[in-house]
C-alpha cells in the first residue's frame, strides 16, 4: 500500500497539488488521468520519492518494494539488455554482482565463503536462479528477440530502448508499480501483452496513459486530477467518464430545482413582506432562503480541440491502385511485392510490429520516396493530406503559428486561418508563437489544423497520437470516425484503430502481408495464429491456405 497524506506540492507561489489524500492498496490496477499540464507524471515523482513534498508526506507500507518506468533511454548504455532488466530488483542484481566477484577471486579465503553462503541462501530467497528465465520471459513478451538480450543498451534503437525499460520495471513482482505512458513507442502486439500482464498483476500499479482502450482493459480505479485534488471513482475509464458526467448533470439539475425554490420564495417574499397578516410566514421563508446554498460547479481543466476533417469535393470510385511495391532500406527488404486497391468506402489501418514498413509505405504513397519497383496511381478525383511521424523539418522555420498555417491554406485570410487554429485550442496571442518553440503536442495540432485546412478526400495519418493528450485525442477519433472519405492510417491506440477502421493490413516482418476487411477486434481473434508465426509467408501462400 501507499499513500499521500495532505501532501501539497507548489511551484513557486502556484499550488499544483493541495491538501492530497488518497490510499492506493493492493490488487488495484489506478489510471491516473488528467489534462495536459494537471501535474501527473509530478504525482507520480512525488509517490516515487524523486520529488519531495511542499508539505505533507508519502506513506508506504515497511518492506515492500517500489519499482518504476525509467524515462532516461540513455541511462543504461554501458549495460547488457539482460542486466538492465535485472537491475529492476536493485537487491538481487547486486547479489549476483557480488557473489560473480567471489567466485573470481583466486585467493578464496574463509570469509569469502562465509559470504558467499550467505549470498547464495539470499538469493535462492529471491528466485536468483529464475532471474534470467524470468527477464526473457518479460523481453520476448514485449518483442525483444532472444538474440538482443545479450547486446548493450547502447545498440538498441529508441523502441528497443523503450520496451527494455519496461521489462525492467515489471521485473521480479514489485509490491508497487509506477508506469508513466508505458505504451508509448510500443506496437499494438506488445500493448496487448502488457495488458495481459497487467490484469493478471496482482499487487498495486498505478498508471498514466492517454490510451482510453488500454485503461479499460487493465483499471480497477481511476484517479482524476482536477484543479489541484485527486478524486478516486470506481471502475474503468469509460465508466470515471460516465460518472463524472453523471454527477455533474445531477449537480446542474439540483441546481436548477434550487434556483426555482430561490425564485418561488423570493417573489413570496416580495409580494407578502409588507403584509401584516403575511409577515410571519415571509418571515419564516426569509430564513428558509438564506438556507438555500447552490452548488458549486467548478468547470473542469480540460479543454477538447474540435476537429472536423471536409473534404472539398467528393471521391471516386477510382481511389489507389498499389501494384506489386517493394523497397530495401539498409540492406534490408522491407516491403516485398505489395500489392492492394482502395475503394472509395475504406477506412484502412496498417497494423503490425513492422513500423519502418509502414511509414516507407506511406512516403511512397505520398511522394516522399520512391519504391525501388512497382508501382502506385491515385484516382483524378482524389486529393491527399499527410500526416509523418517524423515532422521535425516541417517547423524548422521562423514563421509564428499564422503565418506557417497561412501558407498552406486555400485562403489567404488571416481570419480564416485564425478560425482553424481556434478549433485546435490556438486562442488570442498563440497566434504570434513561433513554430519551431511549440511543444510536442502543439506541432501535431498545428498538423491536424494544416489536415483539416486542406480540404483533401484522402487521408494519411503515420502516428497521429503521439504527443497528444486523452482531450485530443477524443477529438481526433471522433474526426476520423465523422470523415465522409477515404483514410489510410497506422495508430498505436486501439480504440481509434477499433472504431475508425473497416479494414486491416498487417505488414509482416519479412515485408510481405495480410489484408482482411473487418474490423480489428475481429481480426485479433480470427488470426492470432497468423499473427503469432515465426514463419511467414506471402499473402499469395496465405491465400491459397
Amino acid at each position: 500500500m501507499i499513500s499521500a497524506n495532505n501532501v501539497t506540492y507548489r511551484i513557486g507561489k502556484k499550488a499544483l497539488f493541495e491538501d492530497v489524500n488518497i490510499k492506493f492498496t493492493e490488487g488495484n490496477c489506478y489510471g491516473l488521468i488528467g489534462a495536459n499540464g494537471a501535474g501527473k507524471s509530478t504525482f507520480l515523482k512525488i509517490l516515487s520519492g524523486e520529488l519531495d513534498t511542499t508539505n505533507g508526506e508519502i506513506v508506504m507500507t515497511p518492506g515492500q518494494r517500489l519499482s518504476v518506468l525509467e524515462q532516461d533511454h540513455f541511462k543504461y548504455d554501458e549495460y547488457p539488455v539482460m542486466d538492465t532488466v535485472i537491475m529492476g530488483n536493485r537487491r538481487l542484481y547486486d547479489i549476483m554482482k557480488e557473489k560473480d566477484a567471489i567466485y573470481a577471486k583466486e585467493d578464496f579465503s574463509d570469509e569469502d565463503g562465509v559470504r558467499a553462503a550467505e549470498l547464495e541462501a539470499e538469493f535462492a530467497e529471491m528466485d536468483g536462479w529464475e532471474a534470467e528465465s524470468n527477464a526473457a520471459m518479460l523481453l520476448n513478451g514485449l518483442g525483444i528477440d532472444t538474440d538482443s538480450h545479450y547486446t548493450l543498451m547502447a545498440d538498441m534503437d529508441g523502441a528497443g530502448k523503450v520496451k527494455v525499460l519496461l521489462a525492467r520495471a515489471l521485473f521480479g513482482n514489485p509490491d508497487i508499480l509506477l508506469l508513466d505512458e508505458p505504451t508509448n513507442h510500443l506496437d499494438l502486439d506488445a500493448i496487448a501483452w502488457l495488458e495481459e500482464f497487467l490484469i493478471n498483476f496482482e499487487n498495486t500499479v498505478i498508471v498514466v496513459s492517454h490510451d482510453r482502450y488500454f485503461l479499460n482493459k487493465v483499471c480497477t480505479q481511476i484517479a482524476d486530477i482536477d484543479y489541484g485534488k485527486i478524486q478516486l471513482y470506481a471502475g474503468n475509464y469509460d465508466f470515471w467518464y460516465e460518472s463524472s458526467q453523471l454527477l455533474i448533470k445531477q449537480m446542474k439539475e439540483a441546481n436548477k430545482k434550487k434556483e426555482e425554490k430561490i425564485k418561488e420564495l423570493q417573489e413570496f417574499i416580495s409580494r407578502f413582506s409588507a403584509n401584516a397578516s403575511k409577515s410571519k410566514q415571509a418571515t419564516s421563508r426569509k430564513r428558509a432562503l438564506e438556507k438555500i446554498e447552490l452548488d458549486t460547479i467548478k468547470p473542469s481543466s480540460r479543454k477538447y480541440p474540435y476537429i472536423d476533417f471536409r473534404p472539398e469535393r467528393e471521391i471516386g470510385n477510382e481511389v489507389l491502385f498499389v501494384e506489386n511495391l517493394s523497397k530495401t532500406i539498409d540492406g534490408v527488404k522491407v516491403l516485398d511485392n505489395i500489392s492492394f486497391t482502395v475503394g472509395h468506402d475504406d477506412k484502412i489501418a496498417f497494423v503490425g510490429g513492422n513500423e519502418l514498413a509502414k511509414t516507407t509505405l506511406f512516403k511512397i504513397l505520398t511522394g516522399e520516396m520512391e519504391p525501388d519497383s512497382g508501382t502506385y496511381k491515385w484516382g483524378v478525383t482524389t486529393s491527399q493530406a499527410y500526416f509523418p511521424k517524423d515532422f521535425t523539418n516541417e517547423f524548422n522555420n521562423d514563421y509564428t503559428i499564422t503565418e506557417w498555417l497561412t501558407g498552406y491554406s486555400p485562403i489567404k485570410d488571416v481570419t480564416y486561418v485564425r478560425g482553424f487554429l481556434g478549433r485546435m485550442l490556438f486562442a488570442g496571442d498563440d497566434g504570434v508563437k513561433r513554430v519551431k518553440v511549440l511543444s510536442g503536442g502543439e506541432k501535431v495540432r498545428c498538423l491536424l489544423s494544416k489536415m483539416m485546412i486542406s480540404g483533401a478526400n484522402c487521408l494519411v495519418f503515420d502516428e497521429p497520437t503521439n504527443h497528444l493528450d486523452m482531450e485530443a485525442i477524443t477529438a481526433l477519433n471522433e474526426g476520423m470516425i465523422k470523415f465522409p472519405g477515404v483514410e489510410l492510417f497506422a495508430c498505436r491506440d486501439h480504440q481509434i484503430v477499433q472504431t475508425t477502421a473497416n479494414r486491416i493490413i498487417e505488414i509482416l516482418p519479412d515485408g510481405s502481408f495480410i489484408d482482411k476487411i473487418t474490423t480489428y477486434d475481429e481480426y485479433l481473434e480470427s488470426d492470432e495464429m497468423a499473427r503469432k508465426r515465426t514463419v511467414y509467408t506471402s499473402n499469395k501462400e496465405e491465400d491459397e491456405n
